[in-house]
């Protein structure tokens, strides 16, 4: 393919993206195919001369296409949103036609500068303390990750690393893995399973401590769980709170959490994968109150903020902290500024090495909306979740779980939860909509959340006129 190829191609790509966005929602959101499908419909082996470009597009259709479950379809309410935007497209692209590798600055300045200035607007959005801000010369930053699991991991390994290193200072011929015997981090029971691995992986025992009733964790129960592990002469480390769990979308309290942590000696990270995108609206903005407690924070752009994945924010207070669990400085990788001070090596950020030019899709995002616009697009969905809300209120076959704060809503129908799993098995199975359930304590509980940016009142209520007709028949089936 020669570059007028491409611009011809490029261009009719164009086309099919557009047309199966604009069309999505006459293709069934969820999939029928089976496990193996694909395999038998392609070769068994790559063709040894080129395809054609208009063969190659007919079978996106004839065979990708039907195992697609069409996450931006304005019925696709499983999980949480994987925004998208024009303006993020356009941005990808560049990033993509450029190719670089940003794993230093010299391994192309503008990828790493881009980043480090993305992340203090984004911040700015956020009003996060200065602390956290790289142009405020106070020791802190922002990096984009992968995921807010990379997130998590790192924070955590950072804290393990932080904690080590403050130990064998005053105990030198302690062994680091005596030491790592004893430490142990803290999270919620209603936290991503996500944590828990991170704790896996990292080699440290993690404590999953209960919420209230409205499913957050609170400082007293921390304050007794370290207690008693104190008592056991084991050494807490680490938390990781969450602002808007996957589940039910409940807050931890970080203003009970946080000073607790600080005198503990204990890292806080916040994770806000998903609510995170709301704090940009003033309206929000309480809800992260306590951030400033924190050593670490995170929430995915990409979900909510109209930023292709993969993009996950994460803010550190200091930065030495994190360099100094990843540092390695090879000389292939040094360059002539790296001690300058004035510049960012973000390979010493993050688990892998390289990394793409993922800034590029931000600041497109953020100069074409601006940010009202994107306070618009977290309004508007609030508002959706609040009128299917509405909708469950209205009925008494239904009840609402937990509190409707943002785009998420849990609800179920009133009685067994057998009811509810044959409730949610024969909403998917009709492919109309797609959602998701979850267990709140000991109810099986289904979740509704506002995905796609397209979303209109009109899909609500198609989505609840489906979600009702199929309990009535159900209800009627069991009286």
């Amino acid at each position: 393919m020669d570059f007028e190829e491409f611009r011809t191609r490029g261009k009719e790509m164009v086309d099919y993206i557009t047309d199966y966005l604009k069309f999505i929602d006459q293709r069934p959101v969820y999939p029928t195919v089976q496990p193996g499908y694909l395999r038998p419909l392609i070769p068994e082996s790559a063709p040894l001369e080129p395809d054609s470009f208009e063969d190659l597009m007919k079978d996106i259709e004839r065979v990708i296409m039907p195992g697609v479950t069409h996450w931006q379809s304005p019925h696709f309410h499983a999980y949480f949103p994987a925004a998208t935007s024009f303006p993020g497209f356009l941005g990808d692209m560049l990033s993509g036609a450029i190719g670089c590798v940003g794993f230093s600055w010299a391994a192309s300045p503008a990828c790493t500068e881009l980043e480090t200035v993305m992340l203090d607007w984004l911040g700015k959005m956020l009003n996060l303390p200065e602390d956290f801000l790289a142009g405020s010369g106070r020791g802190g930053g922002g990096v984009i990750q992968g995921t807010a699991s990379e997130s998590t991991l790192v924070a955590l390994l950072s804290a393990r690393k932080k904690m080590v290193t403050q130990i064998q200072a005053n105990c030198p011929d302690l062994e680091e893995v005596m030491i790592m015997s004893k430490l142990v981090a803290y999270t919620s029971e209603q936290s991503h399973s996500s944590v828990e691995r991170a704790g896996l992986i990292a080699g440290v025992k993690m404590r999953k401590l209960p919420t209230d009733e409205k499913f957050s964790l609170r400082g007293e129960t921390l304050r007794r769980a370290l207690e008693e592990d104190k008592a056991l002469n084991l050494i807490p480390f680490y938390l990781c709170a969450t602002l808007g769990t996957t589940s039910s979308c409940a807050f931890d309290n970080i203003m009970e959490l946080g000073p607790i942590c600080t005198s503990q000696n204990i890292w806080m990270h916040i994770d806000a994968a998903y609510a995170g995108s709301a704090f940009i609206c003033p309206e929000f903005r309480p809800l992260l109150n306590g951030v400033e407690f924190a050593d670490s924070f995170n929430f995915n752009p990409h979900k909510w903020l109209l930023v292709n994945f993969d993009c996950s924010a994460m803010w550190v207070k200091k930065r030495s902290e994190l360099v100094g669990a990843f540092k390695m400085d090879p000389l292939y990788l040094k360059h002539d500024h790296q001690d300058s001070g004035l510049i960012t090596d973000y390979r010493h950020w993050q688990i892998p090495l390289g990394r793409r030019f993922r800034s590029l899709k931000m600041w497109f995002v953020f100069r074409l909306y601006g940010v009202k616009g994107l306070q618009e697009h977290i309004r508007k969905q609030v508002n959706l979740a609040h009128e299917f809300e509405s909708l469950v209120r209205q009925d008494e076959q239904f009840e609402i779980v937990n509190d409707v704060i943002l785009g998420l809503v849990c609800f179920r129908l009133k009685g067994s939860n057998d009811l509810n799993e044959n409730l949610i098995k024969r909403v998917n199975e009709m492919r109309k909509i797609h959602i998701v359930p979850c267990q709140l304590q000991d109810n099986f509980v289904l979740r509704f959340a506002i995905c796609a940016r397209t979303v209109e009142s009109e899909h609500v209520q198609y989505a609840w006129q489906n979600i009702k007709e199929i309990a009535t028949d159900l209800q009627q089936e069991h009286q």
